[in-house]
């Protein structure tokens, strides 16, 4: 029998008798194997008290969590259209625990950050609030998803933002329209089904302007290749109902910006390709930077081509090779696509990163910056 040392109260019955001298070998009373159980269970439920308090659990916030509390004020809509905001919103629906949004314009002075949206300063609906005194804490974040070529001038707001919230990847907060995110199991084996396709190529605009580089090479592949047009431009307007279902009988959709800047990748790569199942043929920035958001054979980037005859050709061969068409769709197997539309979780990821962004910043030069 092993032995156990003494407790506070010295050798108790039951132990090994050879431990301890002075104990007897008979055996031990009711009373003591009684203490004796509830001892142990009481250890066993402050153990597990313990652990349920400490370690932070899926679907309930820890106490440290529910101390941090960070108020980010929007200062007015982006596009005029409000959401609603009733309840602990960051929380209830993407888990992101002491973040509080707010509209209220009282709230003013008690807000960690408050948030203004391009669009509207350039339109000139909104101004910024400067007849209001700024508490020395609080950030303020230019928040904006638009190209530097439809920003205008943004001289008027040299040193007066703290933070950005942008597409670009070098910014404060880096928010782009879309990102893949891996599937929770990998999925061996069919491959992704693609839909049935009865059209080449499709293109949906509304902004079509003839100097603009993708103009120049729709009307140079168009001749090459027929390409399905919709859109106001083309007085074919698709419904949010009609699109995907419209693109996906497609086998290519010209994804094509009406902009070359850094890291400007919009909902025409996210959604009207990789949403409607077909392989985008991209026009904006380097293959490179495409890369650096989705994998390398999931497109096809006009750049790679000398010449629009030279694409028009390796669609035609595609479309023909069913294994190599089919090559465009293997990332699926590992991700899928997250679209970011709503502004209530753009606005929370501001308390994400709250605590990594820096606290003493001001963009000097924004535009300059915004156009690199």
């Amino acid at each position: 029998m092993p032995c156990y040392p003494a407790g506070p109260g010295g050798c108790e019955t039951g132990f090994n008798a050879s431990c301890c001298p002075s104990a007897t070998t008979h055996s031990a009373s009711p009373a003591s194997l009684i203490t004796k159980f509830f001892s142990i269970l009481l250890l066993g439920l402050f153990t597990l008290l313990s652990y349920w308090l400490l370690v932070p659990k899926t679907g309930v916030k820890s106490p440290v969590q529910r101390n941090r509390n960070i108020s980010i004020l929007l200062w007015y809509w982006p596009f005029s259209r409000p959401l609603d905001l009733e309840g602990d919103v960051c929380w209830d629906l993407y888990a992101i625990p002491g973040c509080y949004i707010m509209d209220n314009h009282s709230k003013f002075s008690e807000a960690d950050v408050v948030v203004f949206h391009h669009h509207e300063l350039k339109t000139h609906r909104w101004k910024l609030p400067h007849h209001l005194h700024r508490p020395p804490k609080q950030k303020w974040l230019w928040l904006s998803l638009e190209s530097p070529a439809t920003n205008g001038n943004l001289t008027p707001y040299d040193s007066v933002f703290n933070w950005t919230m942008t597409y670009r990847h070098d910014s404060d907060i880096f928010m782009p329209y879309g990102k893949l995110v891996p599937k929770s199991v990998y999925r061996d084996g069919g491959g992704h089904a693609i839909p049935r396709k009865n059209l080449l190529a499709c293109w949906v605009v509304s902004n079509y302007r003839s100097r603009q580089k993708r103009a120049q090479i729709y009307q140079s592949l168009k001749k090459l290749v027929p390409i399905a047009v919709y859109g106001k431009w083309h007085k074919k307007p698709l419904s949010a109902e009609e699109l995907l279902p419209t693109i996906k009988r497609c086998h290519f959709y010209l994804a094509f910006e009406n902009s070359n800047f850094t890291d400007y990748i919009t909902e025409k790569l996210w959604r009207n390709s990789f949403l409607a199942d077909t392989v985008p043929v991209v026009f904006g920035p380097p293959r490179q930077n495409y890369e650096k958001v989705v994998p390398s054979n999931s497109f096809i980037h006009v750049d790679d081509f000398n010449s629009t005859k030279s694409l028009a050709e390796f669609l035609h061969q595609l479309v023909a090779n069913k294994e190599g068409y089919a090559s465009y769709f293997e990332w699926h197997r590992n991700y899928s696509v997250k679209i970011l539309s709503d502004w209530r979780e753009r606005l929370c990821h501001i308390c994400k990163h709250y605590d990594q962004l820096p606290a003493h910043k001001a963009y000097h030069h924004l535009d300059a910056w915004s156009r690199r």
